[in-house]
């Protein structure tokens, strides 16, 4: 018999986009470098729709107005933990793009990605999202 999974972990990640544009983060954390959509851990006594609102809210500067849910990506991080990553897109949004200590955040074209250092399993989160 496998072992259990003890512990999940919910995050989340949203494609904000416009047009053929998308917005992207650098982040400058070690166990995630590289080009990856914003997002973050979903908190105690919220919604998974409120907590990538306010994930993007705090990575980007952006206020999505509306998000569409598209996929769930898992990770098997051992130690009997599963790590759940919810996936989202919006072109609904307003404010003003401001980086955060996450990284540098920014606007690239979709068929410019290949130009530059993607994040561990970004292709794979990309095309989930794009899919839905």
């Amino acid at each position: 018999m496998k072992d259990k999974i003890t512990k999940c972990i919910l995050s989340n990640m949203c494609m904000v986009y416009k047009d053929d544009e998308i917005l992207v983060i650098n982040r400058t954390k070690n166990d995630w470098p590289g080009l990856s959509f914003p997002g973050g851990h979903v908190e105690k006594g919220e919604t998974l729709e409120e907590s990538v609102i306010r994930e993007i809210k705090e990575e980007t500067g952006l206020t999505l107005h509306s998000v569409k849910f598209c996929a769930i990506k898992d990770w098997d991080w051992g130690n009997d933990i599963r790590y759940l990553g919810l996936l989202y897109k919006s072109n609904d949004f307003s404010g003003e793009i401001k980086s955060s200590n996450e990284g540098q955040v920014f606007r690239i074209k979709r068929c410019d990605l290949h130009k530059y250092k993607l994040s561990q399993d970004f292709e794979e989160l990309y095309e989930l999202i794009e899919r839905n």
